[in-house]
């Protein structure tokens, strides 16, 4: 909290507001020190980003809650800190940058005063350039900047959506598509979504037959995780396969006049979630999670997407989906997932799931055993579409095939549960008629 300033003779004491370590996510108690953006006796204004925190989830960026110069630092790159912990001070009676811009407006002034008359309509040219620059520029987050000037964009004519209108590298992206395709002349580009690809690792030396590198706080993060759930739990999977006919034929039939009319893709995730959710229904302990000695029954679903981003995997959710319509849930999806993709995810987004769903399948993978995302207690895992011969009525025909994987916590959900939960899932996604009678 903000310490009260008070008068001692003719000296003012210092206000000095504390910046500490926000509230991080569920479950999440600590972050690293990634970077800091600002040094000691750097000013700054409110808003400006003072230091990013990395967890397994996100990058935070801590911005100054008030404007003054920066007088402390709490901690190093690569410190861990609590929540709640103190990350730097910053004093409000200090404000260099007012002090910074008072001899600039006073020498400009003199030389106003002494200049010709035919001269005097017109200001110095470092003088309106100094002015236009502070009137132009836009408070942007560090990979704006970086973004930026690495492509040229102008930040001054980027709308900023960042919270107290801070200009996110997401928006530079989209300005610049956007202009592109308004330039008269330029026929504009076509982006094809695609999955993101892991970056080629090109040695930095072609005659070292190894290197290292360190690995990054989100990748040891995500690493810590995944072995919590594996050791904590009693992980087991069980699979099926599900027979896609119906639904590619009815997606087939509607994708179009839904997009048309509504402007949303239809995929089959969202047929996958409304399955889910009525599956859940039949299952509650699916839907659970173990505290202590007792079993939480959550009576919502806060259906988690598993998307891959350039930062590695991350777990937004759509809230209450058992709630919601198929159209709804399809626009969630796709908002929740460019937004992963952009950087723009909020700790809202990544908190309160109760059961997860993993799509490998978009990559081309055929059958894998997904990892819980602790403390759940359940995740289903999608695979890729594929033609194979099946026996249907005595004869073979080849129809459009799906392997699912349910893993699963074996201290609460018996195999017999699982299985049926599976199988429900199944049945649901090869006659989607029963979803309405659900």
């Amino acid at each position: 909290m903000p310490q009260s300033a008070f008068w001692v003779g003719l000296a003012v004491y210092p206000i000095m507001t504390s910046i500490k370590v926000p509230p991080l996510g569920e479950s999440i108690v600590e972050a690293t020190i990634s970077r800091w953006l600002k040094n000691e006796g750097d000013p700054v204004a409110p808003g400006d980003t003072l230091v990013e925190l990395e967890t397994d989830k996100i990058t935070v960026e801590v911005p100054s809650v008030t404007g003054g110069v920066l007088k402390k630092r709490f901690g190093k790159e690569g410190d861990v800190v609590k929540l709640d912990q103190l990350l730097a001070e910053v004093d409000e009676k200090a404000d260099g940058a007012k002090q910074e811009e008072r001899p600039a407006r006073t020498i400009a002034a003199k030389a106003a005063a002494t200049a010709p008359s035919s001269a005097a309509s017109s200001p110095p040219p470092q003088a309106e350039a100094s002015a236009q620059s502070t009137k132009e520029a836009p408070r942007a987050s560090p990979a704006a900047s970086r973004y930026a000037a690495e492509t040229g964009a102008d930040l001054s004519r980027v709308q900023g959506t960042g919270r107290g209108g801070i200009v996110s590298k997401a928006d530079v992206v989209e300005q610049s598509t956007s202009r592109e395709s308004t330039v008269p002349g330029r026929v504009p580009s076509v982006r094809v979504e695609r999955p993101p690809m892991p970056p080629t690792f090109v040695p930095a030396d072609q005659g070292q037959r190894e290197t290292r590198e360190k690995m990054t706080t989100r990748r040891k993060r995500i690493a810590e995780h995944l072995l919590e759930s594996q050791h904590a739990t009693a992980h087991l999977t069980t699979f099926n396969e599900i027979d896609m006919s119906v639904v590619e034929t009815l997606r087939g039939r509607i994708k179009e006049r839904i997009e048309k009319e509504h402007g949303v893709r239809l995929s089959f995730m969202p047929f996958f979630v409304k399955a889910t959710c009525a599956a859940l229904r039949q299952f509650p302990m699916v839907n659970a999670q173990i505290e202590g000695d007792s079993i939480v029954y959550k009576h919502y679903v806060n259906m988690g997407i598993a998307v891959a981003s350039d930062a590695g995997l991350v777990v937004p959710n759509i809230k209450d989906a058992d709630r919601k319509g198929m159209l709804d849930i399809a626009r969630e999806i796709v908002d929740v997932a460019k937004r992963a993709r952009d950087g723009k995810l909020t700790m809202d987004d990544l908190s309160g799931g109760t059961f997860t769903i993993t799509n490998g399948g978009v990559f081309g993978s055929l059958i894998s055993t997904p990892i819980i995302n602790y403390p759940q207690v359940a995740i289903l895992g999608l695979h890729k579409i594929q033609e194979r011969p099946m026996v249907v009525g005595g004869k073979i025909e080849i129809r459009p095939m799906m392997y699912v994987a349910l893993s699963y916590d074996h201290r609460i959900i018996d195999g017999q549960q699982a299985v049926l939960f599976l199988v429900r899932i199944k049945e649901l996604m090869e006659d989607p008629a029963l979803m309405v009678v659900d």
